[in-house]
């Protein structure tokens, strides 16, 4: 009886974390990646917070095919993201901290607990819609302008 009580509360306590994470407002901000074939103007939401970066675009529907999410992780570190309760595909660009492209991946599967790491350190990652990479010409070593790494000419 205990251990089903137990069990109920921590039920309660992680719906409740869900929720409040699904809730999160964050500091949106604008982003551009300078590439071969021309400027491309994002607007990104900022996760710099433990509790934002793992919880990322997960239980989102849709993402404005001109938005996506910046993942800070302040110093640089090798990253493990997933794709766990992400209901849309989704291209990674993990970048440097002098915002050089390093890696793209493309059209992350939804739902996948494959670990997706660049294999080295970068200080963000940007996910934006699956595909969209693609359809703009972005390839690593293309470069994002933004005041994470100090270079925004905005």
């Amino acid at each position: 009886m205990k251990t089903a009580f137990l069990s109920l509360i921590a039920s309660v306590v992680l719906a409740t974390a869900g929720a409040a994470a699904t809730a999160q407002t964050l500091e949106t901000s604008d982003l551009t990646i300078e590439s071969a074939n021309g400027a491309h103007e994002f607007t990104v939401e900022l996760a710099d917070e433990p509790s934002e970066i793992s919880f990322g675009l997960m239980d989102r529907e849709t993402l404005g095919e001109d938005a996506g999410m910046l993942f800070d992780f302040g110093s640089p570190r090798e990253p493990a993201m997933w794709m766990k309760n992400t209901l849309i595909p989704l291209d990674m660009l993990f970048i440097t901290s002098d915002g050089s492209v390093q890696m793209i991946a493309r059209n992350t599967v939804p739902g996948s607990l494959r670990t997706i790491s660049p294999g080295m350190p970068v200080k963000a990652v940007l996910e934006i819609n699956g595909g969209r990479a693609a359809e703009l010409g972005i390839e690593p070593g293309d470069t994002v302008l933004h005041p994470v790494f100090g270079n925004d000419a905005h």
